[in-house]
């Protein structure tokens, strides 16, 4: 019987196809299933604590964020394969090749970075009793005379408001503070290897609500320097706390919040004692919107100024990529055991039971 060489062509391509669709559900289940061992997660923690030095002294060798490139260059090959799907011609071809790549990168991401989102949580390590809306009132109220104090301390643009001139002198600080965090908390330990780097994207980013992002294929934590600098410094040790190993959201705020709590550097203790100030306020103004009306009344001239220039900073800035955004990071986050992004209280939930016994 003969056969068409090009049938039998298009046939192996389609088997092909089928198999490596068929390996990418089982990575699905196999990694939910994972997802759901402690032993595979502790695992998954072990591999992160072995290769994230020589993963970050890797690319922290390049002056330029790797990971931005990589994405553009996967975005411009996704974009040629779905290209090629629509010809029929080349349609099995590319659909097959499509989920080979998927497969590699699906397969990456949860290796190094997909399971530790089902960590311990950190709250299971702090004091049981729910924290109350008094104890937030009184952690505001402490936080906002911090805040009048730190601003004291810190430079100003032109405009009276906070300025960051030296980041390098903020990066350090916060490479040397990730191996002085509370044994309490966690005994996780920084590579003290510079990886933090200027996003690509930063004149895209200030219009989609994203301050900063850590790459898990490439270990790089990105920031957009356009930023005002009351969120920048802080962003900055948001970041490295995923470098640490802390893959929910809230939790590597809480950790960035310890890594920058007694920090010498006045800039990046400034900027985190805003962003609690602030989560404090956020998590109290449905309930008790006088309260919070009467503390930023209370913010110190400098704090007004900067308060107004963030507002100003985000009104010019949002639109459909700020929606867009932060509509598809509100469920990234929700699918990976978080709350959603406008949601403060598991940040405060952390900060009040810490705070209770390490004022």
């Amino acid at each position: 019987m003969w056969n068409n060489p090009a049938d039998t062509k298009k046939n192996k391509i389609y088997r092909r196809k089928r198999f490596w669709a068929g390996v990418l559900l089982a990575q699905f289940l196999l990694f939910f299933l994972l997802s759901k061992s402690d032993a595979a997660v502790k695992l998954a923690e072990h591999f992160f604590e072995f290769q994230k030095a020589f993963h970050q002294k890797l690319f922290s060798l390049f002056p330029f964020s790797v990971g931005d490139l990589l994405y553009v260059l996967l975005g411009i090959y996704l974009i040629f394969i779905l290209f090629k799907i629509f010809k029929k011609s080349s349609r099995q071809k590319y659909l097959f090749k499509g989920f080979i790549l998927l497969n590699i990168l699906y397969f990456s991401y949860q290796i190094f970075w997909g399971l530790l989102y089902f960590q311990q949580p950190l709250i299971e390590k702090l004091p049981k009793e729910e924290p109350t809306l008094e104890e937030a009132k009184q952690l505001a109220l402490k936080y906002l005379e911090i805040c009048k104090k730190d601003r004291e301390l810190v430079k100003e643009d032109k405009n009276g408001v906070f300025k960051v001139f030296n980041l390098k002198n903020i990066e350090s600080e916060i490479l040397q503070n990730q191996n002085q965090l509370p044994k309490l908390v966690t005994e996780k330990k920084g590579t003290q290897i510079n990886s933090f780097k200027t996003s690509l994207y930063k004149g895209v980013m200030s219009y989609t609500g994203i301050l900063g992002y850590y790459n898990p294929f490439t270990a790089e934590a990105q920031y957009n320097e356009k930023l005002p600098s009351s969120y920048l410094s802080f962003t900055l040790a948001h970041e490295s706390a995923h470098q640490l190993g802390f893959a929910r959201e809230q939790e590597a705020n809480f950790i960035g919040y310890l890594i920058a709590k007694n920090s010498t550097n006045a800039e990046l203790k400034y900027s985190t004692d805003y962003f609690v100030l602030k989560s404090l306020l956020n998590a109290l103004v449905e309930k008790n919107p006088e309260f919070v009306k009467s503390a930023i009344l209370n913010y110190s001239e400098g704090m007004k100024r900067d308060r107004l220039y963030e507002k100003m900073f985000f009104e010019k800035h949002s639109g459909l990529l700020d929606a867009f955004f932060g509509f598809t990071n509100d469920l990234f986050l929700k699918t990976n055991q978080q709350e959603g992004s406008i949601t403060y209280s598991y940040f405060v939930d952390l900060l009040i039971r810490y705070e209770r016994e390490n004022p």
